[in-house]
């Protein structure tokens, strides 16, 4: 008696592994097929009308590969009204091939080679006493800071940019609109 119900148990017990491993490919599939529905952040960028300028100069940069890899990216995202704020002929002069080093390295300074949270970002603020300095992918740091309970980028050069639209998360990172150009 005692080995029928031994048998019976290793029965369902195989029963259940199988119906448990069949299960995996389709709930792998699942997972799979949600993460192809999320966009890379160049996709995103790409299908925001107040980013088409960056989206201009990403493709004129040739940077469009690079940012649609594995990433991880954090991308602090200049607005239009951000590239129409710099004087007059900048954003012309630069989407000129003859000065495409000088766009990649502005470009690739709005880059951050981690996913970070605007939370996160504010909380590393916070736990360094106000100022947070970031090294950016161009190589330059930037400053990030709290003014007015806004998350707030400096610039090498001194300019503030405030994060106005914060957790665009993507596929291969995340993106923080912000409403001025970054300079290294």
């Amino acid at each position: 008696m005692k080995s029928s119900g031994l048998i019976k148990s290793m029965l369902v017990s195989m029963l259940f592994v199988f119906c448990a491993a069949s299960a995996l490919p389709a709930l792998a599939g699942h997972h799979e097929a949600g993460e192809k529905e999320m966009m890379t952040v160049v996709d995103a960028a790409a299908k925001a009308d107040n980013l088409s300028t960056l989206v201009t100069a990403v493709k004129a940069a040739g940077l469009v590969e690079t940012l649609s890899g594995s990433g991880p990216f954090t991308v602090f995202a200049p607005t239009n009204g951000a590239f129409a704020k710099l004087p007059d002929g900048t954003v012309e002069a630069l989407l000129k091939p003859e000065n495409q080093d000088q766009l990649k390295s502005i470009l690739t300074y709005h880059v951050v080679a981690a996913k970070a949270t605007s939370s996160a970002a504010m909380q590393m603020v916070e736990d360094d006493g106000g100022m947070h300095e970031v090294t950016t992918v161009q190589g330059g740091t930037f400053t990030l800071m709290m003014e007015g309970g806004s998350l707030m980028i400096e610039d090498a050069k001194g300019n503030k940019a405030k994060v106005i639209k914060a957790d665009m998360m993507q596929s291969n990172g995340v993106v923080h609109v912000i409403d001025t150009v970054l300079m290294p």
